[in-house]
């Protein structure tokens, strides 16, 4: 006899699995319980190169409120029925809203979207999970409030919340989101309610500006993790600054890579540019807004004839380095100064908005560093088509000896297996993110077994080379978890089994089990 249900959690019958969905009706309502194939279809949709079975959710349940919440993790203990919990699901690159394992129900909190507080002399806000970036947007430009939000690539479609639990970074000089965040609300999954820092002190109001409260620090337990399922959020904002100057600087060759980190590096430490610089190449640049296959239609990776005709027609250098300076008109004479010099001296050209403002690409990332919602990075997914996207995203220090290294790596692996090198460096304080969009076709199932196989070869490459992703996909949790040794997979088992003894929460997440 055939289920009625799209997958069943593992272990839980149909007709247990039935009981409790006939209880989470009870507590949410007919209309806010998904069971339907069809109506499941966004929480099913990946871009993955595996069978969407894999990751297909058993059904869609969206609570509003944390008693709804409490009383949901009180069934799920009941039956032993997992639950995935999302925010908005936008993480595109790596999961989406799918589980990392089939059967999992999605707990999905988009109807708890209230922004709680906003404190424009302090700088913070406190928001719940189904707040987007869009939203806060809103609300801070509706109440003309001298404020500025730091967002993801996705920007407007993702939150706040799911992405600083992530640690998703964005742009401005707030861009470390986890790092700018002060204080959570989790309900655990024995239906406790945890504030954390000085949000344990009944009527607190420290909990948004001192992060730490008293004894452990327990936030970042709840991070990247299966821990609890986090339910508020309190976030630093940014003080719109009285002047702000973006700029791009073009350079034309591969090899220049290595010296534009090297002038980058003691800029950044000395904050001299406050915020994360995005060093582009022209791939990722031209895939927003072009197609492929008008410049390319051969097998295998596009070749470097290609490359340089989009970058001549499109004006693009190899490598395109985003940052801004932030402040008063006479800081950012002062910094400029510095900032064209040093850049002037290593053979980049140096453009402005009043050279480059028309640029819709200069336009797009201009927006990101001052925290203005802009969906325009999702243009890449056109470079190719067909659905497929993978993010690889490992980590070094910044310094321009690891850049050609890591370079030469990516591009041979990545032509092995006939795709593109998408890539970019985003060079924080001391640290150096490469992050590389692996795109492929998912309606080909060879592209499906190349990208598949080239994630994989990229991550034991760059592990057996000393470099950690911060950050992955779905379909790789495990393969990345194992890659930071026995000990700390321990250390992780052992929390998920004090924490969460049944394993309810999001089983698989980050490649923790119990």
């Amino acid at each position: 006899m055939s289920s009625p249900y799209l997958a069943l959690p593992q272990g839980v019958s149909a007709e247990q699995f039935g009981r409790a969905i006939a209880e989470f009706r009870t507590i949410l309502g007919e209309e806010h319980v998904i069971t339907d194939a069809a109506v499941l279809a966004p929480y099913t949709k990946i871009m993955l190169p595996v069978a969407d079975a894999q990751h297909a959710p058993s059904a869609a349940i969206l609570p509003q409120d944390v008693e709804q919440i409490q009383r949901i993790v009180a069934v799920c203990n009941r039956y032993r029925v997992p639950v995935w919990p999302i925010s908005t699901g936008r993480n595109l690159g790596y999961g989406s809203a799918a589980p990392a394992t089939p059967g999992q129900v999605v707990l999905d909190l988009r109807r708890m979207n209230r922004i709680l507080e906003v404190d424009p002399e302090l700088c913070t806000a406190l928001v719940e999970p189904g707040v987007t970036y869009q939203q806060l947007y809103d609300y801070i430009q509706e109440r003309n409030l001298p404020l500025w939000l730091s967002c993801p690539a996705p920007s407007a479609i993702a939150g706040p919340l799911g992405n600083t639990v992530d640690r998703g970074v964005g742009y401005t000089p707030y861009g470390e989101h986890f790092l700018f965040s002060c204080g959570m609300e989790v309900v655990l999954a024995d239906g406790q309610v945890l504030r954390t820092g000085m949000g344990s002190i009944p009527n607190s109001n420290t909990w948004q500006v001192f992060k730490w409260g008293y004894g452990p620090s327990l936030d970042g337990i709840f991070t990247q993790s299966n821990y609890g399922i986090v339910t508020k959020l309190g976030m630093w904002l940014m003080p719109a600054p009285p002047a702000y100057k973006p700029f791009v600087v073009r350079y034309p060759q591969r090899t220049d890579i290595e010296r534009i980190v090297e002038t980058i590096r003691p800029l950044r430490i000395a904050m001299i540019i406050p915020n994360a610089v995005v060093i582009a190449g022209v791939l990722w640049e031209a895939g927003v807004f072009v197609r492929r296959s008008d410049y390319y239609q051969g097998a295998g990776q596009i070749d470097e004839a290609a490359v340089a005709r989009i970058m001549k027609e499109h004006d693009l250098g190899y490598w395109n380095v985003y940052a801004a300076l932030y402040g008063t008109p006479e800081q950012i004479e002062v910094n400029w100064k510095i900032v064209e010099g040093a850049f002037k001296a290593s053979g980049g050209e140096i453009l402005t908005e009043n050279e480059v403002g028309h640029s819709p690409v200069f336009r797009y990332r201009a927006d990101l560093m001052r925290g203005n919602m802009n969906l325009q990075e999702f243009g890449l997914y056109n470079w190719r088509g067909g659905g497929g996207s993978l993010w690889f995203a490992p980590v070094s220090q910044s310094r321009g000896s690891e850049t050609l290294k890591q370079m030469e790596m990516a591009q041979r692996i990545l032509k092995k297996h006939g795709l593109d090198y998408v890539g970019e460096f985003i060079v924080g304080w001391r640290d150096m993110h490469h992050i590389i969009d692996v795109l492929f076709d998912r309606t080909d199932p060879v592209q499906m077994q190349s990208a598949y196989a080239c994630f994989d070869e990229l991550l034991a490459e760059f592990t057996a080379a000393g470099y950690g992703n911060y950050r992955t996909n779905t379909a790789f949790m495990d393969k990345v978890a194992n890659t930071y040794g026995p000990v700390k997979r321990d250390v992780d088992r052992r929390l998920k089994r004090a924490l969460d003894p049944n394993g309810i929460i999001a089983p698989g997440k980050s490649g923790i089990h119990i």
